[in-house]
């Protein structure tokens, strides 16, 4: 079976297993205090546009283990207690956290969305009519905006878009919070046109997924307010975040943003699943959302769908009426380029 579930499924870039053994039997301090950890911040730092910049307006950097928890330290330790978290309805604190967000005592307060994004247009009529309801202080309040970039359903911000949101959480006061889970995969998205160093001018807190590109696991948070650096790492320590091994997250970042290698995996993953996009393209297939990153989600006749799903694996998104199904296929860092040609191929022969 060839799985196209998802971009987890492999374990690591071998570079970071050989960095791993190297370093294993190292002696060094705990809780992300180590000289790896240093460096790889350094590094996330440079590539943010911060390379050689000192002082307080310095985004600080700290290390996570995986997404839920990642996006759950950060709403919480933002918010207040009568706020909650503007999202789309599509997003993954909405859908895939389990509730993760409401067991912290915070509310998420989804908005529709066709496409997984969110529009400035749309926050600020939510937050207006917020503001003028006459049971203001009986509702819970928008406290900060999350998004993801790119989104669920593999779709991207422009940098127009990013901008006209960020100009209304300004306006409003509320933090914007950049769910980068999938970061490599949107920067190297086809056709996008934010950097990273866009998204940390745009956002107070970000953060660049490892889990999902070439790490075993792992997060890095980039926080760019001053106002949410105060005693982020009691908050990381309350919630279960801060691990006593932490040089093992700090080896995997040194080594993904050394020699280019974090964009160069992302760039291979969109790199394969453009392959399959255009293939299916080229032979009348539909898709649910136009996405340009690794995640594709092309609607299958039933039919041709049993006949893959024999020798390929793709994660079940939605039933497009009773004779179609879409279907999620999603290539990674590590997708070989055979696994590719072969799914290319069975679907041609149908």
């Amino acid at each position: 079976m060839i799985k196209f579930d998802c971009d987890y499924l492999e374990g690591c870039h071998p570079n970071i297993l050989k960095m791993l053994e190297k370093t294993n039997f190292e002696q060094t301090e705990g809780y992300g205090c180590d000289k790896y950890c240093e460096k790889a911040k350094k590094l996330i730092l440079s590539v943010c546009g911060f390379a050689g910049k000192r002082g307080k307006n310095v985004p600080d950097v700290h290390f996570l283990v995986g997404g839920t928890q990642t996006n759950t330290t950060v709403i919480s330790a933002i918010l207040r207690p009568h706020h909650g978290v503007v999202a789309a309805v599509t997003g993954h604190v909405n859908v895939h956290e389990t509730g993760a967000i409401e067991s912290t005592g915070h509310k998420v307060l989804a908005l529709p969305s066709s496409d997984g994004k969110l529009t400035a247009e749309q926050v600020e009529k939510y937050v207006k009519s917020c503001v003028n309801d006459c049971n203001y202080e009986h509702i819970v309040q928008p406290g900060m905006v999350y998004i993801s970039f790119p989104t669920e359903n593999g779709t991207v911000y422009s940098k127009r878009e990013l901008s006209e949101l960020r100009k209304v959480c300004l306006k409003y006061k509320l933090p914007l919070f950049i769910d980068g889970a999938r970061l490599g995969y949107g920067i190297k998205a086809v056709g996008n046109d934010l950097t990273l160093p866009d998204i940390a001018a745009l956002s107070d807190v970000f953060y660049i997924g490892g889990t999902k590109n070439g790490a075993l696991f792992g997060e890095a948070v980039v926080i760019t307010n001053n106002a949410f650096k105060k005693d982020f790492r009691n908050i990381i320590k309350q919630r279960g975040g801060m691990l006593a091994k932490g040089r093992l997250l700090g080896i995997q970042f040194m080594t993904l943003f050394s020699d280019n290698l974090y964009f160069s995996l992302a760039e291979h993953a969109v790199k394969m699943a453009a392959e399959i996009r255009n293939a299916l393209k080229n032979n009348g297939v539909e898709f649910l959302f136009d996405s340009p990153t690794n995640q594709i989600f092309p609607v299958f006749p039933d039919e041709i769908y049993e006949k893959l799903s024999k020798k390929f694996s793709f994660a079940f998104w939605e039933k497009v009426d009773e004779k179609l199904t879409a279907v999620r296929i999603c290539t990674s860092w590590a997708t070989k380029e055979s696994d590719v040609a072969e799914l290319i191929k069975a679907f041609s022969s149908n």
